[in-house]
């Protein structure tokens, strides 16, 4: 069965630092984008980052740009979202969702249409 699981959300104060993880259960991540999503209380999903499957290509919105690194962990079929100096604006649910893109993966967005495998989802509170 096909399925991201993410974790690593918490509560940290305005500054602070969070590892979020989306591990890969069936998938080959050879052949998939993994893109990172946020959804905050009565706002639209947001892309905030993503990886190509062949590793090299990220991608960063401007809003976590130089804060945010995205990484992956080919042995464990894991993907990490780190995240420093976080705001209380970055307050949201926080998903990861896989992109089928085979041999193309030299590039990556964060198109929610695009994405057609997501996690269930990780809460990140930054608060003081």
């Amino acid at each position: 069965q096909l399925q991201l699981v993410e974790s690593g959300g918490g509560s940290v104060q305005p500054g602070g630092s969070l590892r979020l993880s989306c591990v890969a259960y069936g998938l080959n991540l050879d052949y998939y984008n993994i893109g990172w999503f946020r959804q905050a209380p009565g706002k639209e999903r947001e892309g905030v980052s993503c990886i190509g499957s062949i590793g090299t290509a990220t991608y960063y919105s401007d809003s976590v740009k130089g804060r945010f690194t995205v990484s992956r962990d080919k042995a464990k079929d894991t993907v990490y979202l780190h995240m420093d100096n976080l705001k209380p604006e970055d307050t949201a649910v926080y998903y990861c969702a896989a992109d089928d893109v085979g041999d193309n993966g030299d590039f990556c967005s964060v198109v929610d249409g695009l994405y057609d495998l997501w996690g269930q989802g990780t809460q990140v509170t930054v608060s003081s």
